[in-house]
């Protein structure tokens, strides 16, 4: 199986949990979204992620601010890739439709009840579905703060869920989930 897990990270907590989930595949690729948007290629499974900002996926504006208060902030580290275009938005309204390959999709939010942080899983999820995908999962992973740490635990949980993953599409016929 040929897996292909995608990310958007600020601060670089969404990619660890994309590291991680990809070693839970068996070795899957991680792309930053600029780097999927550059490389296009099939794959049977298309894991996709970022950061909740604002109760639902990051805008270019909402990316901006965070990088802008975090480097006011003197946050030390802000990925490289946290600025580019296409964000995650723009990429998932580009994506090619396919016909029922799966998807799964994840982010990172706050600790914090969803109906007060807002889940990007289930908006990415959302557009995943409308390109065709068949989306098989979705998951949040929590951060501590707004910039992170990642709580104790989530690295070992995003792995688990990458073998959930791969698991899942072994099945026969395929596990879907309801849009």
């Amino acid at each position: 199986m040929k897996a292909i897990v995608v990310y958007e990270s600020i601060y670089g907590n969404t990619r660890a949990i994309a590291e991680a989930i990809a070693e839970g595949l068996g070795g899957a690729e991680v792309r930053s979204v600029p780097d999927a948007a550059a490389q296009r290629e099939p794959a049977d499974l298309l894991v996709v992620g970022g950061p909740t900002h604002m109760h639902g996926l990051a805008t270019t504006q909402s990316r901006q601010a965070a990088i802008a208060g975090a480097q006011e902030d003197g946050h030390t580290h802000i990925e490289p890739s946290a600025g580019e275009e296409p964000g995650l938005r723009a990429w998932l309204r580009d994506l090619e439709h396919v016909d029922h390959l799966r998807a799964a999709a994840f982010d990172t939010r706050f600790d914090r009840a969803p109906w007060v942080t807002g889940v990007a899983a289930r908006g990415i999820g959302r557009r995943l579905h409308r390109r065709g995908y068949d989306v098989i999962s979705n998951e949040s992973f929590l951060v501590e703060e707004s910039e992170g740490p990642l709580k104790d635990g989530e690295l070992e949980r995003a792995r688990a869920w990458g073998e959930e993953l791969a698991r899942l599409c072994s099945e026969d016929p395929p596990f879907r989930l309801r849009p």
